[in-house]
C-alpha cells in the first residue's frame, strides 16, 4: 500500500505543511513478493510536541521503541500462499526481513516462522483485507476495521486468504516486567 504522508508542524509561528509525500522508510519486499513495510513516524520516549526539523525514521536503527518510545507502521502482508511457493528462498526473505525491520526481525523464532515477542504495547487496525492473530492458544480472524490491543504477546500475522491485507501498527515501547495475570493476582 503506498503510503502518502503528510507532516505538518508550526513554523515561523504559523501550523503549516512541512513535507507531503512517501516516507523515506518504505520497503517492497523482493524476497517475500507482497509484503511491504512503510515506517511512517517514530517518537523518542518523551517526544516534544514542536517539530524537531529532521525526520527520524531516516536515522533511527531499529523499528522497535525503547520504552516510552513509538513506531508507527504500516504493513501490507501478501497471502500464506506466498511463503509455500516452490522458490520461495525463507533464508533470503529472513536476510531482506533484517535489513527492513531492524530490531524486530533479530525476534522471529526461527522454529515457528513468523512468531515473535516485542516488549511492546501495541494498537494494531486491520485497514484492508484479513488477517488472522496466531497466539499460544489458537488464532483470531480479523478484518477490515478490527483493533487489536496487545501487551508484550507472542504472536503472528497471517494471511489465509488469497488477497494482501494491510495493518497499521503502532507499538509503544513498554518495560518488561510480570503483570498482574503473570505474578497470579
Amino acid at each position: 500500500m503506498k503510503v502518502r504522508r503528510v507532516l505538518v508542524a508550526r513554523s515561523e509561528g504559523t501550523s503549516r505543511v512541512i513535507e507531503d509525500g512517501e516516507p523515506p522508510r518504505a520497503t517492497v519486499a523482493v524476497e517475500t513478493p507482497g509484503f511491504e513495510q512503510t515506517l511512517v513516524w517514530c517518537t523518542p520516549p518523551v517526544p516534544a510536541s514542536a517539530y524537531p526539523g529532521t525526520d527520524p525514521t531516516v536515522v533511527t536503527r531499529t523499528l522497535l521503541p525503547e520504552p516510552g518510545g513509538t513506531s508507527f507502521i504500516i504493513l501490507t502482508f501478501p497471502p500464506d500462499a506466498v511463503y509455500a511457493a516452490p522458490d520461495f528462498d525463507p533464508a533470503a526473505a529472513a536476510a531482506e526481513a533484517a535489513r527492513n525491520s531492524p530490531g524486530i526481525a533479530e525476534l522471529f523464532e526461527p522454529d515457528d516462522p513468523g512468531m515473535h515477542t516485542t516488549p511492546t504495547v501495541d494498537y494494531d487496525v486491520v485497514l484492508d483485507g484479513e488477517l488472522w492473530l496466531a497466539l499460544d492458544d489458537g488464532e483470531v480472524r480479523l478484518s477490515a476495521g478490527d483493533v487489536v490491543v496487545q501487551h508484550g504477546t507472542r504472536h503472528a500475522w497471517r494471511n489465509k486468504s488469497d488477497k494482501p491485507a494491510t495493518l497499521m501498527a503502532v507499538l509503544i515501547g513498554a518495560r518488561e516486567e510480570a503483570g498482574a495475570a503473570e505474578r497470579g493476582e
